[in-house]
């Protein structure tokens, strides 16, 4: 997914959305921007608003507007649930943020290419899907050619302080994760409601 200047996109969406603009530097010069005096703008409506709440999810899961339509799309048919909770885990499941939530990748970007190289085998399977659907009970597993490289090594040093997702287990051992439940723990700063009232309109 080709994006534009991701300081630019993160000064706009005002979010930290990329691992570019999660730097102290850039969180210091947006809190000097904001405390400075500028010229007052016109209250957003509510569809500007919610335009901006769905960029915002789009870009921190880094999937295409076509992607992103679907995802909602099937969100917004599901019997059982909130839609809001059914897209957050549709997105959530996903093999490249679910190779994120486990620590092995410092952001999403590298997740996707990390998976798209062939690192990592589910059920068995070598995928090179990012998108990849995965459920609850599937095991994935670091590819045996790939535990070598130097993205996998000192992984028990990397992650001893890091903690994955109540719905994620990872035996650093084994270089084995399972997906023990449906996430549970959407982003804290991005309005899922405010992303399906715009494509309820």
């Amino acid at each position: 997914m080709k994006i534009g200047p991701k300081y630019k996109i993160c000064r706009r969406l005002g979010a930290q959305v990329f691992e570019k603009c999660q730097t102290p530097k850039f969180v210091a010069a947006e809190s000097n921007k904001k405390g400075g005096k500028g010229k007052r703008g016109k209250a957003a409506t509510n569809f500007a608003i919610q335009l901006l709440e769905k960029q915002k999810v789009r870009f921190s899961y880094g999937v295409s507007e076509k992607q992103f339509y679907n995802y909602v799309k099937k969100a917004l048919v599901v019997k059982k649930g909130a839609p809001t909770e059914k897209l957050s885990e549709s997105l959530e499941r996903r093999l490249d943020n679910v190779v994120y939530r486990l620590g092995l990748a410092n952001s999403r970007a590298l997740a996707r290419q990390m998976v798209a190289h062939g690192h990592f085998v589910v059920k068995g399977k070598r995928v090179t899907v990012p998108s990849y659907n995965t459920s609850v009970g599937d095991v994935i597993s670091i590819r045996e050619g790939s535990r070598s490289k130097a993205l996998f090594q000192n992984l028990d040093t990397r992650l001893k302080n890091y903690t994955s997702p109540n719905w994620l287990s990872f035996d650093i051992a084994k270089g084995e994760a399972v997906v023990k439940a449906l996430p549970n723990q959407p982003e804290s700063y991005l309005d899922y409601n405010a992303v399906i009232e715009f494509y309820s309109r």
